[in-house]
């Protein structure tokens, strides 16, 4: 009947690089069919995968074989006969936990029937040596008779049975080295792969702390540029203010060119001052004068009373004519006064 699949699922392969026994080599450029097939005539179980033309996977399971879950969707196992360790990368979880459960199962079954088939060993080396027994029996006895020939061809095949028996237990014996040898490379993989992790843990550590002071100085470079933003507002207030005095500099600049040209006035001022100061020396002489003139009239009026009653007219006009000239003069004096000061 030949081997007939039992189960049948689709997964990236993999295979653990035999160098360095820590990084995973695609054996398949994409998802390809990984099934479990079953060997009646042998009662054997394998796993078996083909992309295109290239056979990528041919493990046959054994008891001593284990699958590990190393992610939620990747897992593994190692095959010491084909001296390496596959990987499969699923697509989902439960495809994951589907594929572990039946490599359980088929597990268990290559156990059952590695069982058997030891107890099947151990019950035809007894008939052997039950068998040998008897022929030397028969050698001592005649060799007349049928049922001695009969006995004689089961003992030859007895005999046959045990040699091939005793072949594969050195196959087995064999066998059993090379999965030891096995075992200890990958013992010697394990705590490789568990140095490399306890290293990437070191390394994670130290990305995890690198991380962290780029974080920090990040946010150092956001506040330095907070600053210099608040900066640029100042320096763009201070541009604005500096553009303003500018302005007001222009502005007295101005005031200052017309104070100039006032200033070159100042010097014809002082001289209308002194020219108003000379006058009004002379007006004050002048109304000295007038008032000797009144006293003198005044006497000249005690003394002469007719020729106040004629003259007393004229003299009132003449009075009210003087005081006017003294209120201007004293109004002249004062705005004199008023323009020193100003100047």
């Amino acid at each position: 009947m030949g081997e007939q699949p039992i189960f049948t699922t689709r997964a990236h392969v993999f295979q653990i690089d035999p160098n360095t026994k820590k990084n995973w080599m695609p054996a398949s450029k994409q998802a390809v069919t990984v099934s479990y097939f079953y060997d009646v005539t042998r009662n054997s179980y394998r796993i078996i995968s083909v992309d295109g033309a290239k056979v990528i996977i041919n493990s046959t399971i054994t008891p001593n074989m284990t699958f590990t879950k190393t992610s939620q969707k990747f897992g593994q196992w190692a095959d010491s006969r084909a001296n390496t360790v596959f990987g499969l990368g699923f697509s989902s979880e439960q495809q994951l936990t589907k594929f572990a459960e039946k490599f359980q199962e088929v597990k268990e079954a290559a156990k059952i029937a590695k069982d058997k088939t030891q107890e099947k060993i151990e019950t035809s080396s007894n008939h052997s040596q039950a068998s040998s027994v008897n022929g030397t029996d028969d050698e001592k006895a005649s060799h007349a008779g049928p049922a001695d020939t009969h006995l004689k061809s089961e003992n030859d095949k007895l005999k046959i049975a045990l040699t091939q028996s005793a072949a594969n237990v050195k196959k087995w014996e064999i066998e059993l080295q090379t999965l030891r040898e096995s075992n200890a490379r990958l013992t010697t993989a394990l705590q490789e792969s568990a140095a490399s992790v306890e290293q990437w843990k070191r390394q994670f550590s130290v990305c995890r702390d690198e991380n962290d002071r780029l974080r920090n100085k990040i946010d150092e470079l956001e506040e330095q540029c907070s600053e210099i933003n608040r900066e640029k507002e100042k320096n763009t207030q201070l541009k604005r203010r500096i553009e303003e005095l500018e302005a007001e500099l222009r502005e007295k600049e101005t005031e200052l060119k017309d104070l100039r040209k006032q200033s070159e006035i100042i010097p014809q001022l002082m001289s209308e001052c002194e020219y108003v100061s000379e006058k009004l020396e002379a007006a004050e002489r002048d109304n000295q004068n007038l008032e000797d003139k009144v006293r003198s009239l005044k006497t000249d009026i005690e003394e002469s009373k007719y020729r106040q009653r004629h003259l007393k007219v004229e003299l009132k006009s003449f009075l009210e004519v003087l005081d006017g000239k003294i209120d201007d003069l004293h109004d002249f004096r004062r705005g004199l006064s008023k323009l020193g000061t100003d100047n």
